[in-house]
């Protein structure tokens, strides 16, 4: 979450008297992400998420977001709930961008990511892929092998200046997964971007999952990798065996991965940190200056991936 886009006090309370919330009280930016303009909304009845779709988000495909948001949510995944204004609107246009206004979860994102909470993720995410079985709608996944060749063209310039050698070594890596990726694992919904800023706790329990501004259909196991890189690295970069085996374990006890799904895991893994290492890197090369949140590191998935460049075997991430 982040703001690039201001919205006044007047502009905020003709928005929200289309719904049926009561009188505003108050609300402000909310500075964590990086992809849309977001704002917490409190009124006479209650809190509420007002976000303002930006950059990357396609206003074709916020119809798909939605309604998975409402589809998950009636099947009891704890995840915000689109309002429906009096006249039955979920997407409206606010400040000539699409926006939505859904409900508010409570809890916060873990600072310090321990065992606990890498087990309890892994079983969210599987309940959200069984919740997400019969979803009717269909979105390819934009950021998936076809979408990276945009990002590495774009950054290719400028690749260097962030590592010495980095544009032919991404387009190297690139080549690699292209040729090798797989296209006959299960596939379904897909959270596609579960990171600790995304999954809220209220003590030691996990109550929400949030941002699904990337969901799509893709391998359920692409999901489950992309959640090895965010859950399960140490500051140093290196894996900690313990929380991806819990990760892993929490999986299982809602949905048994595949014999297949086991022995693609290092190349997904290897894909899902090319993934957010080229996005992160086209961030970082394309900031806006008046962007409140700071661009993430790119590189920090830099080390991940050559992690995995050296991984032959899912045993070795704790997989039993």
């Amino acid at each position: 979450m982040a703001v690039y886009t201001d919205v006044s006090d007047d502009e905020l309370k003709a928005f929200v008297a289309a719904y049926d919330l009561g009188e505003v009280l108050s609300f402000q930016g909310i500075a964590e992400g990086v992809e849309n303009s977001n704002f917490a909304v409190r009124t006479s009845r209650g809190s509420f998420i007002l976000t303002l779709y930006e950059k990357r988000v396609a206003a074709a495909d916020l119809p798909f977001f939605l309604t998975l948001m409402e589809h998950l949510a009636a099947r009891g995944v704890s995840c915000p709930t689109p309002l429906k204004t009096r006249a039955g609107e979920t997407l409206r246009s606010l400040m000539g961008r699409p926006a939505a206004m859904v409900t508010f979860l409570d809890g916060l994102s873990p600072r310090r990511i321990a065992v606990r909470h890498c087990q309890q993720v892994g079983a969210a995410l599987a309940r959200l892929h069984q919740a997400g079985a019969d979803f009717p709608m269909v979105r390819a996944n934009a950021l998936s092998v076809a979408g990276w060749g945009f990002y590495l063209e774009a950054t290719r310039a400028q690749a260097d200046t962030v590592k010495p050698g980095l544009a032919e070594a991404l387009a190297a890596e690139y080549r690699a997964l292209a040729a090798r990726w797989p296209s006959d694992l299960p596939t379904g919904v897909i959270h596609a971007d579960l990171f600790p800023d995304n999954v809220f706790f209220l003590g030691d329990r996990l109550s929400g999952l949030i941002d699904f501004y990337f969901a799509c259909t893709d391998a359920l196991s692409y999901d489950l990798a992309v959640c090895l890189n965010a859950w399960c690295f140490e500051t140093d970069g290196s894996l900690n065996v313990t929380k991806a085996r819990a990760l892993f374990q929490g999986y299982e006890t809602v949905r048994r991965l595949e014999p297949a799904e086991r022995a693609a895991l290092p190349l997904l893994a290897r894909g899902s940190a090319l993934r957010f290492l080229l996005t992160r890197l086209y961030d970082w090369l394309n900031h806006p200056p008046e962007a409140f949140v700071k661009p993430k590191d790119p590189l920090e998935y830099w080390a991940k991936l050559r992690f995995h460049q050296g991984v032959a075997d899912c045993a070795e991430y704790g997989l039993a």
